[in-house]
C-alpha cells in the first residue's frame, strides 16, 4: 500500500465533502468532474471500501467514509498544528486563511482590515466570503468568522473586537412629517423598517433606560433581509430603522439621519471574532485576530 500520498488524499476527501459535490470541487480545483471522480475512485480502491454514495448532483458519506473523514480531519489538524508551531517559531504566518463576515460589515469594515493585514503578512492567502446569513464556523468551511454578539457554541473561541450599539434613527424629513417619538410606545404609531430574519414582518423591540425596560411591537410596510437597503429607505424618509452604530454613524454625523429615543438603548451587538478551538495555536489565525483587535480598537 502506498502511503506517501495519504495526507494529500485526506485533504482531497475533506475538501470534497466540504464542497458537497464532485462538480463543485472540480470547479474549485479548476479540473474536470471526471478527474475528481477518477481520483475518488482511486482512493476508494486503495482503501478497499466505499467512502461516498454519489449521484451527479449529490454525495453522502458511507459509514466507512464518516470514519475516514473524522480521522482525516484529526490527522490534518495535527499536521497543521506541527507546521503552525514551526511557523510560529519563525514569526512568519503563512498558508490559507478562510474568513466569513456579513455582507455590509464585511464590505465596509472587514475588507479594509484585510488590506492592511495582507500587506503585513504577504505569505497568508486570505479568502473572504461575505454572506447574508452567517454560517456555522464549526462546519469547518471557515477559519475565522466575524459575528455580532457572543456565540453560544462552546466549541468556538470568541474574542470581542469592538462595542457596537444599535440605534433607532430616521431622516429629518420623516420626523418633520410623522413627529418625533418621545417614549417607546410611540414607535407603535410610526412606520418601522424591519430587518427580516424570519417570515414574520413584525418587529419586537426591547428597549431599556436605566432600570426601566419596555417591549414594543413595531410595524411597518417595509422589510428586508439587507441592512443597507433598510438604511437607504430610512435615508429616503420612509420610516424609522434600528441599525448598528457602525452602519449609520456617518449619516448621523452628516445630519442625514437623526437618532430618536436617545435615552433608550436596544441590546448591543458587539463585534466578535470567532474561531474553532483547534485553531488556538494556528499562527495565521491568531495573527489575523490580533490584527482585527488593533484595527477596531477605539
Amino acid at each position: 500500500m502506498q502511503r506517501n500520498n495519504s495526507s494529500q488524499d485526506m485533504q482531497f476527501f475533506a475538501q470534497l465533502v466540504r464542497c458537497g459535490s464532485l462538480v463543485a470541487l472540480a470547479r474549485e480545483l479548476q479540473v474536470t468532474p471526471a478527474a475528481v471522480s477518477k481520483r475518488l475512485s482511486g482512493l476508494e480502491a486503495r482503501l478497499g471500501v466505499p467512502l461516498l454514495n454519489r449521484t451527479t448532483r449529490r454525495i453522502s458519506l458511507t459509514e466507512q467514509g464518516r470514519t475516514y473523514l473524522d480521522n482525516a480531519r484529526r490527522i490534518l489538524e495535527e499536521i497543521e498544528a506541527v507546521e503552525s508551531g514551526l511557523q510560529a517559531a519563525l514569526a512568519q504566518p503563512a498558508g490559507l486563511l478562510r474568513v466569513n463576515a456579513t455582507l455590509g460589515f464585511g464590505r465596509m469594515q472587514v475588507g479594509p482590515a484585510i488590506t492592511a493585514f495582507s500587506r503585513k503578512y504577504p505569505r497568508v492567502d486570505v479568502q473572504l466570503q461575505l454572506t447574508a446569513t452567517p454560517p456555522p464556523i464549526v462546519d469547518e468551511a471557515y477559519d475565522v468568522g466575524i459575528r455580532f454578539g457572543e456565540p453560544p457554541d462552546s466549541r468556538l473561541i470568541a474574542r470581542r473586537l469592538a462595542p457596537n450599539r444599535r440605534l433607532l434613527c430616521a431622516s429629518p424629513a420623516y420626523l418633520a412629517r410623522a413627529g418625533t417619538p418621545l417614549k417607546p410606545l410611540d414607535l407603535a404609531r410610526h412606520n418601522f423598517i424591519s430587518i427580516r430574519q424570519a417570515d414574520d414582518a413584525q418587529s419586537l423591540l426591547r428597549l431599556a433606560s436605566g432600570k426601566r425596560s419596555e417591549t414594543v411591537k413595531a410595524r411597518g410596510n417595509l422589510s428586508t433581509n439587507d441592512g443597507e437597503v433598510a438604511v437607504s429607505w430610512a435615508l429616503s424618509g420612509l420610516g424609522i430603522v434600528l441599525r448598528a452604530e457602525w452602519d449609520v454613524a456617518r449619516y448621523l454625523r452628516s445630519g442625514r439621519l437623526q437618532s430618536v429615543l436617545e435615552n433608550w438603548q436596544a441590546p448591543p451587538a458587539d463585534v466578535y471574532a470567532v474561531y474553532p478551538a483547534q485553531h488556538a495555536r494556528t499562527t495565521r489565525v491568531l495573527a489575523f485576530v490580533d490584527h482585527l483587535a488593533h484595527h477596531f480598537a477605539p
